[in-house]
């Protein structure tokens, strides 16, 4: 039912909330931002309302602030490939440093933490020591990925990421991405073409000459899905050889903790608005 749910409901929403709560309301995107940003908010002084979309957030906000005249509502969105076009939500509305906020998370210390946790030390130096570090190595394969996603949107191709199978493309071993079978298992993926492989395959081409900041192209969903190959094939411990996405995920936002997200741009651009409008809203680090 919640694709159904629109900006005005979300605001309907915070305007029921604010007859009982006179604090700080948080509009965030969906249950997993709910669960992150609620984790860090000053008890019994902030609610979180979740509008399940990110033009959801930001329209929500605004209509709370200039229709309702309700001043102490903000929202938190994924910046998503807006952080490439260089554009930005308003509202207020703050985005993610990176791509989104699960990005955030693993270019933090929770991801040396979830290595040591599901991680086999020796298999690990021996990852390393030939390929690099493994936070790097997963970048590197998420990023083809991502900059397809910013071809599609840019071209309105339309294109297809969901549930794709990751093993067509990514090498067990090292963690490389093949380009060639990602487009293969892209379009394959994808009921309506609107482009071929070889077309695909040279706008890749020279976007990947664009050398865009890997932490404002990879998806975080695609960095977990590369990591668990890795955990599962190549360097995990006895504990991660069935391992899934869902777990590695919520691991990494269990391990996130006050003190690293306090050193991102987000919480600190959040908690200097707040304080200058009188808001309360992050714990102290």
């Amino acid at each position: 039912m919640r694709e159904y749910l629109t900006s005005s409901d979300v605001a309907n929403t915070v305007c029921m909330m604010r007859s009982a709560f006179k604090g700080t309301i948080l509009v965030v995107e969906g249950i997993t931002d709910f669960r992150l940003y609620g984790k860090f908010t000053v008890e019994d002084q902030v609610e979180l309302v979740i509008a399940h979309s990110k033009d959801k957030v930001v329209e929500s906000v605004r209509t709370c602030r200039e229709s309702r005249n309700d001043r102490k509502v903000i929202g938190i969105a994924d910046a998503d490939l807006d952080i490439l076009r260089h554009g930005s939500a308003d509202g207020p509305v703050f985005e993610t440093d990176t791509r989104d906020a699960e990005s955030m998370i693993v270019m933090s210390e929770a991801f040396d933490s979830i290595l040591w946790e599901y991680g086999e030390r020796e298999s690990i130096k021996a990852f390393e020591e030939r390929y690099g570090p493994i936070r790097g190595r997963v970048l590197q394969a998420a990023y083809p990925i991502g900059l397809l996603m910013y071809i599609s949107s840019r071209k309105s191709l339309n294109l297809s990421f969901k549930d794709l199978d990751f093993y067509s493309f990514i090498d067990t071993r090292s963690l490389s991405c093949d380009t060639s079978s990602l487009i293969r298992e892209v379009l394959s993926n994808t009921k309506y073409r609107r482009t071929d492989s070889r077309e695909l395959k040279d706008m890749l081409s020279d976007e990947l000459k664009r050398k865009h900041p890997p932490e404002s192209v990879c998806r975080g969903h695609d960095l977990v899905d590369i990591l668990v190959i890795g955990f599962r094939e190549t360097f995990g411990a006895y504990n991660s050889k069935n391992i899934r996405e869902g777990e590695v995920g919520g691991a990494l936002r269990m391990t996130y903790d006050l003190r690293m997200f306090a050193e991102t741009e987000l919480y600190r651009n959040t908690a200097d608005w707040c304080k200058a409008n009188g808001m309360t809203l992050w714990r102290e680090p």
